[in-house]
């Protein structure tokens, strides 16, 4: 009979070849953690001992790398403990905490983009008004916005789910995303109207004003004269760049996410592997090799090496 009750563990099914591939699996994943901590650490670092650098927009870069870490850690360590064990089972409480963590984090990297998007728009459209508008109180209040606010909406969506009765063991994943809603007893609607408002609010609404902030940006620096022009390219491409990538990497874990049952098992393992190991390195290499101040100091740092 199946179970009516909350579960104390939840297998990942989503693993394949562990008998065979897994220290190959652990040495990869290791590897990328390690890079990923390297290259997000690196640049942060940077940006907090070097003057130059304490910007709103390089202090947003700081806060988008710091997100990035927030992401990677609260799924790699248990990726690599799951590799080498024998079986994969995640406990109940630490399952939605992972969901919790890996969506508010989501969120919030919607925000600082759009908290970036406003920066340049400022700095560009409204130069004579910058020092006034973004002041250190504005940019902490849109920090504090683009952390909690996720955070918030997020905490309240993953407690009803806690609450809800499980039907099913067992996750067609290897970590917990939203194909853990699978696994309830009754498919709600409350779920589904909550997950709409907070895609809505979190990833439709920051997306719509991002792309409304940068053809206002276009158009300005369309009009003004060369030296706009080149500052705007410099400043907003790594941002474009940033944003299409993870636009990109959102609407591949959603139809990623739904299609999971006309996809074989090796094939998801395979997508989400590229979306855990792309995503979070390909940030500080866009920002590292296209921010022209942030590239100075990393030249500079390796020479003393």
């Amino acid at each position: 009979m199946q179970p009516k009750m909350n579960v104390s563990y939840i297998t990942l099914g989503g693993y394949v070849g562990l008998e065979k591939y897994s220290y190959v699996y652990f040495l990869i994943i290791l590897t990328v953690y390690i890079l990923i901590i390297c290259f997000n650490a690196t640049i942060v670092w940077l940006i907090v001992t070097h003057q130059n650098l304490h910007e709103p927009m390089y202090i947003f870069i700081a806060a988008l790398l710091i997100n990035s870490l927030l992401f990677s850690t609260s799924i790699y360590p248990k990726l690599l403990v799951d590799v080498l064990s024998e079986t994969q089972v995640i406990s109940h409480p630490m399952c939605h905490f992972q969901f919790f963590l890996s969506y508010s984090s989501g969120g919030s990297e919607f925000l600082l983009l759009s908290a970036m998007a406003f920066d340049r728009y400022v700095s560009i459209c409204k130069p004579l008004q910058y020092p006034v508008i973004m002041r250190k109180t504005s940019v902490i209040a849109l920090l504090v916005l683009a952390w909690f606010l996720p955070a918030g909406q997020e905490v309240g969506f993953t407690i009803l789910s806690a609450q809800s009765k499980f039907c099913s063991l067992v996750l067609n994943g290897i970590f917990c995303n939203n194909s853990l809603f699978k696994l309830h007893c009754v498919n709600s609607s409350v779920f589904t109207i909550l997950g709409v408002i907070i895609f809505l609010n979190l990833g439709v609404c920051p997306l719509l004003y991002i792309i409304f902030t940068y053809t206002k940006i276009l158009i300005v620096s369309y009009r003004s004269c060369g030296e706009v022009r080149r500052k705007a390219a410099q400043t907003c491409l790594p941002h474009l760049l940033v944003l299409v990538n993870f636009f990109l990497s959102v609407i591949y874990e959603f139809f990623k996410v739904r299609l999971e049952s006309h996809i074989s098992k090796t094939a998801r393992l395979i997508m989400t592997l590229q979306l855990l190991l792309y995503h979070p390195l390909f940030n500080p290499i866009i920002y590292g090799l296209k921010m022209k101040e942030v590239y100075k100091h990393i030249k500079g740092l390796f020479a003393k090496v």
